[in-house]
Protein backbone atom coordinates (compact mmCIF):
# COMPACT_ATOMS: atom_id res chain seq x y z
CA UNK A 1 0.00 0.00 0.00
CA UNK A 2 1.47 3.37 -1.02
CA UNK A 3 0.56 6.96 -0.29
CA UNK A 4 -1.05 7.16 -3.76
CA UNK A 5 -3.55 4.38 -3.08
CA UNK A 6 -7.22 5.29 -2.78
CA UNK A 7 -8.45 3.33 0.21
CA UNK A 8 -12.22 2.97 0.43
CA UNK A 9 -14.14 3.20 3.68
CA UNK A 10 -14.00 -0.59 4.15
CA UNK A 11 -10.34 -0.84 3.18
CA UNK A 12 -10.53 -1.87 -0.47
CA UNK A 13 -7.73 -0.31 -2.48
CA UNK A 14 -9.73 1.44 -5.21
CA UNK A 15 -6.61 2.06 -7.28
CA UNK A 16 -6.22 -1.70 -7.78
CA UNK A 17 -9.95 -2.46 -8.17
CA UNK A 18 -10.82 -3.69 -11.68
CA UNK A 19 -13.94 -1.47 -11.87
CA UNK A 20 -11.86 1.61 -11.07
CA UNK A 21 -9.15 0.54 -13.51
CA UNK A 22 -11.59 -0.36 -16.30
CA UNK A 23 -13.08 3.11 -16.18
CA UNK A 24 -9.68 4.84 -16.07
CA UNK A 25 -8.32 3.00 -19.11
CA UNK A 26 -11.68 2.37 -20.80
CA UNK A 27 -11.06 -1.38 -21.12
CA UNK A 28 -14.14 -3.31 -22.28
CA UNK A 29 -12.41 -6.70 -21.93
CA UNK A 30 -11.63 -5.95 -18.28
CA UNK A 31 -15.26 -4.93 -17.74
CA UNK A 32 -16.48 -8.23 -19.23
CA UNK A 33 -14.01 -10.29 -17.18
CA UNK A 34 -14.87 -8.47 -13.96
CA UNK A 35 -18.63 -8.71 -14.54
CA UNK A 36 -18.28 -12.45 -15.02
CA UNK A 37 -16.17 -12.83 -11.85
CA UNK A 38 -18.48 -10.67 -9.72
CA UNK A 39 -21.76 -12.14 -10.97
CA UNK A 40 -23.81 -14.75 -9.21
CA UNK A 41 -27.23 -16.19 -10.07
CA UNK A 42 -28.79 -13.91 -7.42
CA UNK A 43 -26.78 -10.83 -8.39
CA UNK A 44 -25.90 -10.69 -12.07
CA UNK A 45 -23.45 -7.93 -13.04
CA UNK A 46 -23.32 -6.49 -16.55
CA UNK A 47 -20.06 -5.25 -18.13
CA UNK A 48 -21.54 -1.78 -18.60
CA UNK A 49 -21.90 -1.58 -14.80
CA UNK A 50 -18.16 -1.97 -14.30
CA UNK A 51 -17.29 1.72 -13.99
CA UNK A 52 -16.27 3.37 -10.75
CA UNK A 53 -14.62 6.57 -9.55
CA UNK A 54 -13.90 5.16 -6.10
CA UNK A 55 -16.26 4.77 -3.17
CA UNK A 56 -14.89 7.72 -1.20
CA UNK A 57 -15.96 10.14 -3.92
CA UNK A 58 -19.25 11.98 -3.74
CA UNK A 59 -21.60 12.48 -6.69
CA UNK A 60 -19.48 10.37 -9.04
CA UNK A 61 -19.97 7.01 -10.73
CA UNK A 62 -20.01 3.92 -8.52
CA UNK A 63 -20.69 0.21 -8.89
CA UNK A 64 -24.38 -0.30 -8.02
CA UNK A 65 -23.75 -2.26 -4.80
CA UNK A 66 -21.43 0.52 -3.52
CA UNK A 67 -24.31 3.01 -3.80
CA UNK A 68 -26.25 1.01 -1.22
CA UNK A 69 -23.31 -0.01 0.98
CA UNK A 70 -24.03 0.66 4.67
CA UNK A 71 -20.33 1.05 5.45
CA UNK A 72 -19.95 3.68 2.73
CA UNK A 73 -23.06 5.53 3.89
CA UNK A 74 -21.80 5.55 7.47
CA UNK A 75 -18.35 6.80 6.41
CA UNK A 76 -19.90 9.61 4.39
CA UNK A 77 -22.18 10.58 7.29
CA UNK A 78 -19.27 10.61 9.75
CA UNK A 79 -17.08 12.41 7.20
CA UNK A 80 -14.08 10.15 7.77
CA UNK A 81 -11.35 9.43 5.23
CA UNK A 82 -12.02 5.71 5.72
CA UNK A 83 -13.09 3.44 8.57
CA UNK A 84 -9.57 3.36 10.04
CA UNK A 85 -10.16 7.00 11.02
CA UNK A 86 -13.49 6.27 12.74
CA UNK A 87 -13.85 6.33 16.53
CA UNK A 88 -16.13 3.25 16.25
CA UNK A 89 -13.57 1.12 14.36
CA UNK A 90 -14.16 -1.94 14.09
CA UNK A 91 -17.95 -2.00 13.95
CA UNK A 92 -20.41 -4.79 13.12
CA UNK A 93 -21.22 -3.31 9.68
CA UNK A 94 -17.56 -3.42 8.71
CA UNK A 95 -17.04 -6.94 10.07
CA UNK A 96 -20.08 -8.20 8.13
CA UNK A 97 -18.85 -6.63 4.90
CA UNK A 98 -15.37 -8.12 5.30
CA UNK A 99 -16.93 -11.59 5.58
CA UNK A 100 -18.15 -11.25 1.97
CA UNK A 101 -14.68 -10.55 0.56
CA UNK A 102 -12.54 -13.32 -0.89
CA UNK A 103 -9.35 -11.98 0.73
CA UNK A 104 -8.35 -10.14 3.90
CA UNK A 105 -6.68 -7.33 1.93
CA UNK A 106 -9.27 -4.68 2.86
CA UNK A 107 -9.01 -5.47 6.57
CA UNK A 108 -5.21 -5.53 6.38
CA UNK A 109 -5.19 -2.12 4.68
CA UNK A 110 -7.22 -0.56 7.50
CA UNK A 111 -5.07 -2.27 10.15
CA UNK A 112 -1.97 -0.70 8.56
CA UNK A 113 -3.61 2.72 8.50
CA UNK A 114 -4.71 2.37 12.14
CA UNK A 115 -1.20 1.42 13.20
CA UNK A 116 0.22 4.51 11.47
CA UNK A 117 -2.41 6.70 13.17
CA UNK A 118 -1.48 5.26 16.56
CA UNK A 119 2.23 6.00 16.18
Amino acid sequence: MSELDLISFCGINCSTCPAYTAKRIDDWNLREKTAKEWSSPEYPVKPEEINCDGCITRDKQLISFCNSCQVRQCGLEKDVQNCAHCEDYVCDKLEELWKMFKTNEAKENLVKIRSKLAS
